[in-house]
């Protein structure tokens, strides 16, 4: 399968936002990309629970408002909002740690539907570690298996720990990480903490060192060139 890492980078709007959730500082990585598709077959896939593993990982528990909900090595909590064909809204619990998760599809205005994922965290240690890329890139990734399954919904959903390790992979994730870092910057961070953070976010991705992690985004800078 042919995979463009330049215009599937190009597809997602980044943002980070400050704020502040129960009294405590906060952070908000706000993620958009749009889909050649119809609202209703974007909501589907997002919230069906036969067709969120075929683009993410498999999902149990009860997908209605005041349910819980399980995804298979990953976080669970508790679905706290939905409006069909809008938003829904949900914890997200890992690790002991609690964040939370909302999700809104709306027509893009030129015959697709546009998804806009918004993951709130509590400012903590992580954060100063990695910045908003250590979710940003995460989310990326998830919403890349979902344009690849709308696109083909028929073609089983590539292996997330080839593509990782696949040149292409390797070279979206740089991207995501360095695009992540630019939105960081414009939301006020200091422009060398937003560096070091991006370099151990894409190092915690791509499985290699900090350093080799730092070499790889300063080629991929000077030739522009991710394909």
């Amino acid at each position: 399968m042919h995979f463009d890492v330049e215009r599937n980078l190009g597809a997602a709007e980044r943002s980070v936002s400050s704020l502040q959730r129960d009294g405590r500082p906060a952070r908000a990585v706000i993620l958009s990309r749009g889909y050649p598709t119809t609202v209703e077959d974007l909501w589907d896939a997002v919230t069906n629970g036969e067709r969120i593993p075929r683009w993410f990982v498999p999902v149990s528990g009860e997908l209605e408002p005041g349910g819980r909900y399980q995804l298979e090595g990953n976080a669970g909590g508790a679905i706290t909002a939905c409006e069909p064909l809008s938003r829904f809204a949900v914890t997200w619990e890992f690790g002991g740690d609690v964040s939370w998760l909302e999700v809104r599809v709306s027509d893009d205005g030129s015959g697709g539907a546009r998804l806009t994922l918004t993951h709130t965290q509590h400012v903590s240690d992580h954060w100063d570690e990695y910045g908003p890329g250590a979710v940003g890139v995460g989310w990326e990734l998830g919403l890349l298996g979902l344009a690849i399954h709308l696109a083909q919904p028929a073609v089983p959903m590539p292996d997330p720990v080839a593509f990782a390790v696949s040149p292409d992979g390797r070279a979206f994730i740089i991207g995501s990480s360095e695009g992540w870092e630019q939105a960081a910057v414009a939301s006020g961070t200091d422009p060398g903490a937003a560096h070091s953070r991006a370099r151990r976010t894409t190092a915690f991705y791509t499985g290699e060192s900090v350093e080799a992690a730092t070499c790889a985004g300063a080629e991929t800078s000077q030739t522009g060139d991710r394909t």
